[in-house]
């Protein structure tokens, strides 16, 4: 028989374990707490929200200067005039040493990076990671001695509800740092189509260009998102707007902490697709939800942990799994080292697996830049590699070669080629490596005939030489 005290000590510590729940949420009970402020909260972590601006330096073209006959009578009159082009976003301190992390679009081409601290003083800024993956870059300020800057803790962003306040603070249409008042309008957007990972937290706290990097922020002064994007038809706020979960960012940031020029994420090694109604039916499900494996590559953690194909994916550590892109959320916020615990659906029947959380190996790129005259000239290969296949989220079955980067005056681009275009045949020759393509884009050709595989598409062209 337990006794009222042992009872009382186990009810005790049973709320103090528990996560917070909806119940400790409530509403106004009195005028008086209407009358409360957010002040303090402002006060405290406005510091650490910065305002970033990025300029790149554009060459204007003159279209005579492409004619070839005006070229061929009048010659180039010396070079084309350059412009700046400015960008303008916001940022958030997340180290006391002066690391910065906002959206990679506010940095992205950028030549120079400044730093506005919310005191006005302006420093200039380096670019230690981007991962246009998750749309996150991070910046450290040059030349601050031994100062330590004010910075924001991270949530566990898995923690938020629906309902919960949040404060939006920024730099929207470069007025100055601005904050605005909101709740969490829904959790876990995943057809929102902005970056690899399609997690996002939607908010009605008011967000406006130039708040894209600024900070989401909760009742207790903790940062919960970066804010990225808003749903407009106007160009300005109309009350709906996203962040990029602090989990996700907390991985981001850590790799740049390390020392890491890239991101270094769990490499699953099995391709997923989305449950539609009709594959629902096939599969005798009640509800289109799950992350249906469509592939699995041999070798792979998910091949050595037991994943089969047409296994369905339901839960991950504990997390429901809506869709794939749930699941890529889940599984890219999990620590490397560890193992990922999944619960899958096979022949109707409860499966759980223990999927080691390792890198994809990344060896045999072979990375070469196309220079001889050929429809790929100025354009970037590279062979398919586990993590090339991850990252750009390719079959890494396909035997082929692909286009990792190309200058938009590439003639490569001229031509229609795109990043994430794999390669597998030229001119009736099969290409799996790039020497391969090297060679043959070395042999003069006066027609060419390419067979690309672009979005899962073949696609065959012949293009004049």
């Amino acid at each position: 028989m337990i006794s009222t005290r042992a009872f009382a000590a186990l009810a005790l510590a049973l709320v103090i374990s528990a996560p917070a729940q909806a119940e400790d949420r409530r509403v106004p009970s009195s005028p008086a707490e209407l009358k409360l402020s957010y002040a303090p909260i402002v006060q405290r972590v406005q510091p650490a929200v910065v305002n970033v601006y990025a300029a790149k330096i554009i060459q204007n073209r003159n279209p005579l200067l492409e004619d070839p006959i005006f070229r061929r009578f009048f010659g180039v009159p010396g070079q084309q005039p350059e412009q700046m082009q400015r960008s303008l976003g916001s940022g958030v301190m997340v180290d006391p040493s002066g690391l910065v992390v906002t959206n990679n679009h506010v940095i992205e081409g950028a030549d120079q990076v400044k730093v506005s601290l919310a005191d006005k003083r302006e420093f200039e800024a380096e670019i230690v990671l981007k991962d246009s993956r998750t749309d996150l870059a991070v910046l450290r300020l040059k030349e601050v001695g031994a100062e330590k800057f004010p910075t924001l803790d991270f949530s566990n962003s898995d923690e938020l509800l629906v309902g919960d306040v949040v404060l939006a603070i920024g730099n929207p249409f470069g007025v100055g740092q601005t904050v605005t008042h909101g709740i969490i309008s829904a959790l876990a957007r995943t057809q929102v189509g902005i970056t690899d990972y399609q997690f996002f937290i939607q908010t009605d706290a008011a967000i406006n260009p130039g708040n894209s990097g600024g900070a989401l922020v909760d009742v207790n002064g903790r940062l919960v998102g970066i804010n990225t994007a808003i749903f407009s038809r106007s160009g300005g706020s109309q009350g709906i707007g996203f962040a990029i979960p602090a989990n996700m960012v907390r991985v981001v940031v850590a790799s740049a902490k390390s020392g890491g020029k890239e991101v270094k994420r769990p490499w699953l090694g099995a391709r997923l697709q989305a449950v539609t109604p009709e594959i629902a039916d096939t599969l005798g499900l009640k509800l289109p939800s799950g992350a249906l494996v469509a592939s699995v590559t041999a070798g792979s953690p998910s091949a050595r942990a037991g994943l089969k194909l047409s296994d369905l994916i339901v839960a991950i550590d504990g997390f429901t799994v809506d869709d794939p892109n749930a699941f890529d959320y889940r599984f890219a916020t999990r620590p490397l080292g560890s193992t990922a615990q999944i619960d899958v659906q096979r022949g109707g029947k409860l499966v759980k697996l223990a999927i080691p959380l390792e890198t994809a190996p990344d060896t045999g790129r072979d990375e070469i830049v196309v220079k001889s005259r050929s429809p790929f000239q100025g354009a970037k290969i590279a062979n398919i590699s586990p993590a090339l296949a991850d990252e750009l989220r390719l079959d890494p079955s396909i035997e082929g070669v692909v286009v990792i980067d190309l200058a938009d005056d590439a003639p490569a681009a001229s031509v229609g080629f795109q990043k994430g275009d794999i390669i597998i045949a030229v001119n009736n020759k099969k290409i799996a490596r790039t020497s391969e393509l090297e060679r043959i884009a070395n042999e003069p050709s006066r027609l060419w005939r390419i067979t690309v595989v672009r979005a899962g598409q073949q696609i065959n062209v012949t293009l004049g030489g």
